[in-house]
Formats: C-alpha cells, sequence, structure tokens
C-alpha cells in the first residue's frame, strides 16, 4: 500500500511542472505516512478514533496531533474539520468558555458522548500551539482568538505556583493538587511549544514554565531515564522535593517515551536544549545495549524490561540523532519502516494507533517535514514555497 501510495505521488509531481508543481506544494505538501494515518483513524467528520480501544475513543490529546499533523502538510480542510469536531463534541459547541473534555467515545449503555469530562492540559497546549501556527500561516484571525481564548482558561484552570518550584501546568483541572502535593506528567510539556506560547505573550507565564520542566527532568532522572508520573511535594518539615508517584509509581514508559522526543526536536540554540539532553541520557546507552528501547524502565534503578513496539523508535529519533548516534538513528529508522509496513500488510489486524501517531511525530521530524525554530515557530518546506510564489 505504501509503495503505491509512495507512486501515486511520484506520478502526480511528474504531471505538475513549473508554477503548477509551486502552486500545489503551496496548498499542500504530500506527506504519504499522514494519508495512512488518515485512511485509517480520521473519520470524515473530523473524529481521530482509536478503534484498538474498547470505547472506541476519540481523546482531545487526538485532536489536537491530529491538526497538527494537518497543519505540517498544508492540509487546511482536515485541519477545520478536526477543529470543529473537537468544539462540538468536546466543547459543548464553544471552547472560549470551557476546556475541553479529554475523552469521548461509546458508553457501556451504547450511546455515545463525552465520557471524561476532565481537560488533559497536554492536549490543551497542543491546542493552542497549533491555532496559533495555523492562524500565522494561514492569516486566520479566528485561529489565533481561539488560542488566546484557550489559553485564558488554561492559565485559569490548569495552572498553579507550585512552593519553592514556581509556575507549572497541572495535568488536567481536576484531580491533581492536593493540599502538600501535586502530580505532574512531564511528558505534558513540550520546550518548543511553550516558546511559541511565551512568543505570543512575553509577559505570561511560558518561560517560567519551560525552564521549570527542565528543572523537574533534572530531579526526576537519577538514572537518565524520565517516569510517566511524578510528584511534587511538601514533607512535614516543610521541604519540597520531587518524589515517585504513589499510583503509577516508578515506571517510565508509554507517557515518558515522548520526553526523549520532545528533548531531541528542541532546537540546539535553545537555552535549555543541553540540560534536557543530559537529563535523558540514560535511553542512549538502553537502546544500544539491547538494539531497540525498552518498553519499560524503573527510573529509580535504571532496569528495563520488555521490547519497545517500534512507535517507541519512531519517538527517539530526533532524540538519537540529537545525541548524535548517527548508527542507532538508522537502525531504530529501519526497524520502524519494517514494522509499519508489516503492521499495514496484515489485513486481519488493525493498525496500532499510538505507534502509528510517534511515527508521524518522530519520522516526520527526521525526514524534515517539520522543525521547530527557536522561537518555537514551525518551520515548514510549503511555507517557503508559498512565500517564493508571493515574491515573485
Amino acid at each position: 500500500m505504501r509503495q503505491l501510495v509512495l507512486l501515486g505521488a511520484l506520478v502526480a509531481s511528474l504531471l505538475l511542472s513549473g508554477p503548477a508543481l509551486a502552486a500545489e506544494t503551496c496548498k499542500r505538501s504530500e506527506w504519504p505516512l499522514w494519508d495512512l494515518f488518515r485512511q485509517h483513524f480520521v473519520e470524515e467528520s473530523g473524529r481521530v478514533i482509536d478503534p484498538t480501544t474498547t470505547e472506541k475513543h476519540s481523546t482531545s490529546e487526538g485532536q489536537s496531533y491530529g491538526m497538527f499533523f494537518a497543519l505540517v502538510t498544508g492540509d487546511q480542510p482536515t485541519f477545520d474539520k478536526l477543529w470543529r469536531w473537537s468544539i462540538n463534541n468536546l466543547g459543548e459547541g464553544d471552547l472560549s468558555k470551557r476546556l475541553p473534555a479529554w475523552q469521548w467515545g461509546q458508553a457501556k449503555d451504547g450511546s455515545w458522548g463525552v465520557l471524561d469530562d476532565n481537560s488533559a492540559s497536554d492536549a490543551d497546549l497542543w491546542f493552542a500551539y497549533v491555532l496559533l501556527e495555523a492562524g500565522r500561516l494561514w492569516d486566520r484571525a479566528d485561529y489565533t482568538q481561539s488560542a488566546h481564548d484557550l489559553l485564558e482558561l488554561v492559565e485559569q484552570q490548569e495552572m498553579q505556583d507550585l512552593p519553592a518550584l514556581g509556575m507549572m501546568l497541572l495535568p488536567g483541572k481536576h484531580g491533581f493538587a492536593h493540599k502538600d502535593n501535586w502530580r505532574l506528567n512531564p511528558s505534558y510539556l513540550p520546550v518548543p511549544l511553550l516558546r511559541r506560547l511565551e512568543l505570543e505573550f512575553a509577559d505570561g507565564p511560558w518561560a517560567a514554565i519551560a525552564r521549570n520542566t527542565v528543572k523537574m527532568l533534572a530531579r526526576v532522572t537519577p538514572h537518565g531515564l524520565a517516569p510517566d508520573w511524578t510528584v511534587y511535594q511538601i514533607n512535614e518539615n516543610g521541604k519540597a522535593s520531587f518524589a515517585v508517584d504513589p499510583d503509577k509509581g516508578a515506571a517510565g514508559s508509554y507517557d515518558a517515551i515522548r520526553n526523549y522526543m520532545w528533548a531531541g526536536m528542541t532546537p540546539m540554540a535553545d537555552p535549555l536544549f543541553r540540560a534536557a539532553m543530559i537529563s535523558l541520557d540514560g535511553m542512549v546507552a538502553l537502546t544500544r545495549d539491547a538494539g531497540v528501547p525498552p518498553e519499560s524502565v524503573d527510573t529509580q534503578t535504571g532496569e528495563a524490561q520488555g521490547e519497545g513496539p517500534y512507535g517507541f523508535s519512531a519517538a527517539l529519533l530526533p532524540y538519537l540523532k540529537a545525541a548524535n548516534e548517527p548508527e542507532l538513528v538508522q537502525r531504530q529508522k529501519q526497524r520502524v519502516e519494517a514494522l509499519l509496513r508489516e503492521n499495514l500488510a496484515n489485513k486481519d489486524a488493525t493498525p496500532v494507533y499510538y505507534d502509528f501517531v510517534l511515527s508521524l511525530f518522530g519520522m516526520g521530524s527526521l525526514d524534515e517535514y517539520y522543525s521547530f525554530r527557536q522561537d518555537g515557530t514551525l518551520s515548514l518546506p510549503w511555507e517557503k514555497a508559498c512565500l517564493d510564489i508571493t515574491a515573485k
């Protein structure tokens, strides 16, 4: 299937030439992996679905990620559908007044709707980010205003000034802040996104949150390995510190794998790049020793368990490239390509949603479909094509 898609893209490129090809590139950048993702996971309504879950659910994270990938390709019609579906189904028709519900799907009684009304702050950041960038790239003031409205709600409902640390973003609006402890998810806070919010609101809390995110990473990674969750707490003597999450333990797995990806995507010129990479340097050795990334690690002992899925290899591609490990990059890329083809070729199995998402992020970055500038704005091939055409 992938070969047919690539062949189709090649034929299309041969049929277009000169200004016509440039104009088509300006409208939309071809990305076969995104086309396959849309085919398997994006409904015509604009709903991003994970068909492997019992609830056949959609999440605010999935919707926001889908909008990011649509923006990367310049696919404005799909971007619009995804945003409109999110407003109508996760926001009761108005996301200027409430944060998106994080989970929508089929309830046990067979009905469809919101399953969990709590918010997910990582998705809220991604929504705001893609709306700001879409507003900039497509000259859409309505997208920019929607981002501003959403960020105002984020600041009101998901942000907290933690003792002896400073401003941080909680994972959601309910259930993460207690009298003397706060649960945090390090993978919810990509530095490039925080830089873009800082650019938009120079007097806002985003620069401080970026610094505190990297400070958190340094304190919760004694073996250079990130946990899925952590707790910031005040002990009986009034001292503040990070500790192992009492519910999730010291494991670093399906959430934590994104930390390495975000760090690798952070521009090297960013003042926080080096500190983040140093804090996460344990994954290089584990991947080199086993040949593949582990499925789970104990962040307190450094022990690894299992073999991570191909999505984990994809997530590590930007990180391994930034760590100057070209041989590991090549090995993990080959693994992703081989297992992705195998996954798609199996007509009796549904493609794995999360592996596909991580592959879009990791392979897309490695193959330069997108990159983040130091101020957090996106650098996209089709943006340059549009600017070149406009200049002529």
